[in-house]
């Protein structure tokens, strides 16, 4: 105790700021707490539990701050210590080359790769139409286990995670950037934007377009603006890796985007080839619906996909925010494949119209062992429930 007191008077300073973290009437983990710095108030890099369990906090240019809780119990509250630890900052969540692409890593371990390059065909039989860049493959489990799939033999076109339209119009023509062996329409990376770093979050921008094919030259129809944020996720029930992706999708003409009812298609995970076949993937729904059939157009907060690797199973459930359009998620789960796409033209036609852009935000998290409906929900929650955080004067 007399260690922890002197460690804590090093660290906390005897007037450190605290803050409390409001109590949710449900449990949460992977908790994202937020707040902001007075402009006069010291830059912390530590939140301290009345038990001495410390975590870090990330400081932005603007002020703003943020650290991670990794379960807080239904009524529980939750009051921290702020302070500057002596000593250099770590990044644990950080960026470097991948396997044609960048690697987003957490505590030394690979979250997942966005392919930038689109050169390198993994077989001879990839036909040029269908190579792109701008998706998230491979995606690993804590134990190192991949858990996407990239060209599989029998659908090539089908990318890790990524985002295209399959049935659309434009300008009066229909056109298709799901099929791009169609060569109707596709979908590439143009560009990458802000890269960071740190103790909490890291992660990147990026610029995709939605190329229409089927008129007289390739004209731009829609901008598709990606943000992918990975959490450090330390004091959780179970290891698990967790990140954030943000779509914004702008007109690039002033002609709008039609798209019509349809059953697949805008959001896309594709499971590895090894888990093929009508057994050969796992499935689980928030409604508890495990049968790909029974779940197929029904909707959910969330959605789990996984399989067997050489960590037991390993699998991603992909949880929707709330205030995403037509949530709960309207689901499209292949009767066959390891692969589903959460499909708000299910629902009937929409449009994205210029001038108003259109956002949708998913966390992912990513586990090894059985699929967890208990973790997966506390973790929905902490989006339906965001961290209420009161910083005190």
């Amino acid at each position: 105790m007399r260690l922890l007191a002197s460690f804590l008077l090093l660290t906390l300073g005897l007037n450190a700021q605290t803050i409390t973290i409001a109590p949710a009437p449900v449990d949460r983990a992977a908790l994202i707490a937020e707040f902001t710095l007075a402009e006069d108030a010291p830059s912390p890099n530590r939140a301290t539990k009345a038990d001495g369990t410390s975590l870090p906090v990330q400081v932005e240019d603007s002020g703003k701050a943020c650290f991670v809780v990794g379960f807080l119990r239904a009524g529980e509250s939750l009051t921290l210590s702020l302070s500057k630890a002596d000593g250099a900052v770590v990044e644990s969540v950080r960026l470097r080359p991948g396997v044609d692409g960048m690697v987003l890593s957490a505590g030394g371990a690979e979250v997942l790769n966005f392919r930038t390059d689109k050169t390198k065909k993994p077989r001879s039989d990839i036909k040029d139409e269908i190579l792109r860049a701008g998706y998230l493959h491979p995606v690993r489990s804590p134990s190192g286990a991949i858990v996407t799939g990239d060209y599989p033999s029998n659908h090539a076109h089908h990318h890790g995670i990524w985002t295209p339209y399959t049935k659309a119009v434009f300008q009066g023509r229909t056109t298709d950037f799901w099929n791009m062996q169609s060569k109707k329409g596709e979908e590439q990376l143009r560009a990458v934007g802000r890269l960071w770093a740190g103790e909490v979050h890291g992660g990147f921008d990026a610029e995709l377009r939605m190329t229409d094919l089927s008129g007289t030259a390739p004209t731009d129809a829609l901008i598709d603006r990606w943000s992918v944020k990975a959490y450090a996720i330390k004091g959780s029930q179970k290891p698990m890796h967790v990140f954030d992706l943000t779509t914004t999708q702008s007109c690039a003409t002033n002609d709008p985007l039609e798209l019509p009812q349809y059953h697949y298609g805008s959001f896309g995970l594709r499971g590895p080839e090894s888990w093929d076949g009508k057994d050969g993937a796992r499935f689980l729904t928030s409604e508890g619906i495990t049968d790909r059939k029974k779940g197929d157009s029904t909707r959910a907060r969330w959605c789990y996909l996984g399989g067997k690797t050489e960590a037991g199973i390993s699998g991603t459930a992909v949880l929707g925010y709330p205030d995403n359009f037509r949530f709960p998620m309207p689901l499209r789960l292949h009767p066959d494949m390891p692969y589903f796409s959460i499909v708000p033209q299910k629902l009937g036609a929409f449009s994205i119209q210029p001038g108003k852009p259109y956002v949708t935000r998913y966390r992912f998290v990513v586990t090894d062992g059985e699929p967890d409906a208990k973790l997966f929900d506390a973790c929905w929650n902490s989006l339906a429930h965001p961290a209420v955080v009161r910083v005190a004067k």
